[in-house]
């Protein structure tokens, strides 16, 4: 199925300094973002306990706020609705006596006369063990984007490997700044997001690039903006399809998945739209930035096949027994 047949070439780079600015302006509001609200860790990242609670009727919120008040391990307490009237989040920061304690017996005895409810979940994490994992996770991020540059560089050629840099971290910059925009949680959920990002985004990035230097390869084109435009034209119905379907899927997650997935729907959501913006107009427009030189290229494959001739030629005289 073809939704673009490949008949006409469509000028995307005509259009790609417009779409830098764009990028540039979103990019730099996230990290606004970011610095004024900053980012909400949860349980997983900043430790704490989490009692998730399921009554039979609407929560009664205000009654369980006075309830709690009774034990000291409730001081400071939060209470929200999750994903609906009749289900309730309480979050608190994790005291040595919540720890050693049952917490889901003692959240039973403070609640006790609020109604007929039941105790979902209990998760409780450490300080110590919340500041590991952040530390990790920050960690994996940076090892997951040396190793696409690397990657990348080793593939094709520095030039490529520094513009699908940029581009995933154009991605996840976006994808923070709409965390903190709507304050998620920030939790292992959506750090597995944002690898899933880094990995969507690179596939499609790759997939331009490997036109791109097919047809800088064989196409007798030697006005590299041309050959990005032909490329992505005729990437566009793969990356359509891809695109669409992967985006209904996850919008499906988001909408009918619970609030246990919803970050993670969310982030993904936004990653999916921005990876498919930024292999079109962020990585390849950086690409034409940096000035590559088609001709060159042809030069140093020339190059390249001459030596190799010479040597296959030498080995065929040393075979033959002829020096």
């Amino acid at each position: 199925m073809e939704f673009f047949k490949y008949t006409r070439t469509f000028n995307f780079m005509a259009k790609s300094k417009l779409a830098m600015i764009l990028s540039i302006v979103i990019v730099l509001t996230s990290f606004g973002l970011l610095a004024t609200k900053g980012l909400n860790y949860g349980v997983d990242f900043a430790g704490g306990t989490i009692v998730q609670v399921k009554y039979d009727k609407v929560a009664p919120i205000d009654e369980m706020r006075e309830k709690l008040k009774s034990s000291k391990i409730f001081d400071n307490a939060s209470i929200t609705e999750f994903g609906s009237p009749d289900e309730v989040v309480i979050r608190m920061k994790t005291t040595t006596g919540s720890v050693t304690t049952d917490v889901g017996d003692v959240t039973r005895e403070a609640l006790a006369g609020t109604g007929k409810f039941e105790i979902r979940r209990v998760d409780i994490v450490g300080p110590k063990v919340g500041s590991e994992l952040k530390e990790k996770g920050i960690m994996s991020l940076f090892l997951a984007i040396l190793g696409i540059l690397i990657y990348v560089a080793f593939r094709f050629e520095w030039r490529f490997a520094v513009a699908s840099i940029v581009a995933l971290v154009h991605d996840i910059s976006i994808a923070l700044g709409a965390i903190a925009l709507v304050g998620l949680d920030v939790n292992l959920d959506v750090l597995a997001a944002l690898l899933t990002i880094l990995g969507y985004s690179l596939n499609d990035t790759i997939i331009v690039f490997d036109r791109i230097r097919e047809g800088v390869t064989n196409g007798r084109n030697t006005e590299l903006s041309d050959i990005i435009n032909e490329s992505v034209t005729r990437t566009l119905a793969r990356t359509t399809l891809t695109s669409l379907t992967t985006f209904f899927v996850v919008f499906t997650l988001f909408m009918f998945g619970g609030e246990i997935i919803h970050a993670f729907a969310f982030t993904l959501l936004v990653g999916v739209v921005v990876g498919t913006y930024s292999s079109i107009f962020v990585a390849s427009p950086i690409l034409l930035a940096f000035g590559f030189d088609v001709k060159g290229y042809h030069i140093k494959l020339a190059s390249k096949a001459k030596r190799e001739s010479e040597k296959q030629k030498m080995r065929d005289q040393f075979e033959s027994g002829v020096m």
